[in-house]
C-alpha cells in the first residue's frame, strides 16, 4: 500500500484530507500519510489531527502518491513544480460523488471534489480543480492548472485556458472563450469571451 501525501495544509488540503479518506481506495491501494507544507503549526488549530512535514527540501519517495491540496493556480504551480520534476507521481482524484461521464479526458492530478461533473467530450489538463458542484458540460476544454470554485457552471462549448481561476458561483454561457491566467470573481456570468491576464466581475461580467 502507497503512502498519500496531501501538498498544502491549508482549508483547500483540509477539505482533500476528508475527501480522500472517502475514496474507496483509503486503506486499500493507499493510506494517508499527511501533509507537505512549510508552516508546522498549520494544523494546530484544528487539533493537529495529521502530520505535517516540510515541503521545501522534500526527498520525493517514488513509493509515495501526492495529491494537490492547493486551489490558486500560481501556487499550485510554484509549490508543485519541484516535485514534478523531482518525479513525484500525482494522484488524479476522482471523489466517489462526483460524476464523469463519456470520453473525458482527465490529465494528471486533476481533483473532482463531491458533487463536481464533467458530463461528455471535454478535456480537464493538468491540476484542474473542479471544487464542490462545479459542472463542466460537453464539448469544453479546461487548461493546465486552472481551478473552479464550488459551483461554478462551465457551459457547452466553452474553452478555458490554462492557469485560470474562477471563484463561486462563476458561469460562462456556452462557446465562449476564457483567456490564460484571467480571473473570474465570485458569482460572474460571463457572456463575452474574457482575453488573457484581466478579472472580470458582475453580471454581465466585466473587467475590473
Amino acid at each position: 500500500m502507497k503512502k498519500l501525501w496531501i501538498v498544502g495544509a491549508g482549508g483547500f488540503g483540509r477539505e482533500m484530507h476528508v475527501w480522500a479518506r472517502q475514496h474507496p481506495d483509503h486503506g486499500r491501494a493507499w493510506q494517508v500519510a499527511g501533509f507537505l507544507d512549510d508552516n508546522a503549526q498549520a494544523l494546530r488549530a484544528f487539533g493537529d489531527f495529521a502530520p505535517i512535514a516540510p515541503l521545501t527540501g522534500h526527498a520525493v519517495d517514488p513509493g509515495a502518491l501526492y495529491l494537490c491540496g492547493l486551489g490558486l493556480p500560481p501556487v499550485k504551480e510554484k509549490l508543485l513544480r519541484p516535485l514534478l520534476d523531482a518525479g513525484a507521481e500525482f494522484l488524479t482524484f476522482i471523489h466517489p460523488r462526483a460524476l464523469v461521464g463519456d470520453r473525458v479526458k482527465l490529465g494528471r492530478g486533476v481533483v473532482l471534489c463531491p458533487g463536481a461533473i464533467a458530463s461528455a467530450d471535454i478535456v480537464l489538463g493538468d491540476f484542474v480543480m473542479l471544487n464542490l458542484h462545479a459542472t463542466v458540460g460537453h464539448d469544453a476544454s479546461v487548461g493546465a492548472w486552472s481551478t473552479l470554485s464550488a459551483h461554478c457552471d462551465v457551459t457547452g462549448r466553452v474553452q478555458v485556458a490554462d492557469r485560470v481561476f474562477m471563484g463561486s458561483q462563476a458561469s460562462v454561457i456556452p462557446g465562449k472563450s476564457i483567456g490564460s491566467r484571467s480571473v473570474l470573481g465570485a458569482g460572474a456570468v460571463v457572456i463575452n469571451d474574457v482575453p488573457a491576464d484581466v478579472t472580470v466581475v458582475g453580471n454581465p461580467a466585466r473587467v475590473l
